[in-house]
């Protein structure tokens, strides 16, 4: 009867942790990030778009289709090509909509990239004159444009980028902040000052941007309050 009432007595406090646990969603949110940037290897460097590394959230991923979708946009600038992986998954995307082109710009030129016909590749920094001038050139007027800034994750640079890039986005477009996760948003608590920080300081003297809250549906993002929208 001992044993029986012991048992008992622990299967209801273990119910009751996973009771108070699974009350606190935050942190199983954050708890289950940290396990999945603490396990890269197996998680985001080995998520595959065709066959295509893309070090994307499959739930972000989800998320950009259905932002794709939803505001048509003409143009999709991106900073921070790396292997080209997330571009190759927006173009495809487009090709679905049988519209859009993604134009991408990174500071080095990595071997082995994915082509596709919707996807043109810029080599230089995203802050740079010249660069900026190009993009800009490469977009006709009256084309809808969203912009996705994921290149240097420090403030500074992500600062820089919010204040060249934001007014390419068109009303009901959307521009995305992405990683900001970093500095402790759970993960990567002494990397300092980034995305986020700068997010913040860009909505104080933005209100024609907000954050879409309803894009981090899922739970986990990279980018939480990352996706700001456009209104006008």
């Amino acid at each position: 009867m001992t044993i029986a009432l012991t048992a008992a007595a622990s299967a209801g406090i273990g119910a009751l942790a996973v009771s108070r646990w699974l009350g606190q969603p935050e942190r199983v949110v954050a708890n289950y990030h940290k396990w999945y940037h603490r396990n890269g290897a197996t998680t985001y460097n080995n998520t595959r778009w065709l066959g295509t590394a893309t070090q994307k959230s499959p739930l972000d991923a989800w998320v950009f289709q259905e932002i794709i979708f939803e505001a048509k946009p003409d143009v999709l600038v991106e900073t921070g090509t790396y292997k080209g992986g997330s571009s190759f998954y927006y173009a495809s995307v487009m090709d679905l909509q049988n519209r859009g082109r993604i134009l991408t710009v990174d500071i080095e030129n990595y071997a082995g990239k994915p082509q596709h016909p919707r996807v043109q590749f810029f080599l230089g920094s995203s802050t740079s004159p010249e660069i900026l001038d190009r993009l800009r050139a490469a977009i006709e007027p009256g084309e809808k444009v969203m912009v996705t800034l994921d290149s240097d994750h420090h403030a500074e640079h992500v600062a820089d980028e919010l204040r060249l890039y934001h007014d390419l986005v068109t009303p009901g477009s959307y521009l995305v902040v992405e990683d900001t996760h970093f500095n402790g948003r759970p993960i990567l608590p002494g990397f300092g000052p980034g995305p986020y920080e700068a997010v913040e300081a860009f909505l104080r003297t933005h209100p024609n941007f907000q954050r879409d809250r309803t894009r981090e549906k899922f739970g986990m993002t990279f980018n939480p309050g990352g996706w700001l929208k456009r209104l006008n």
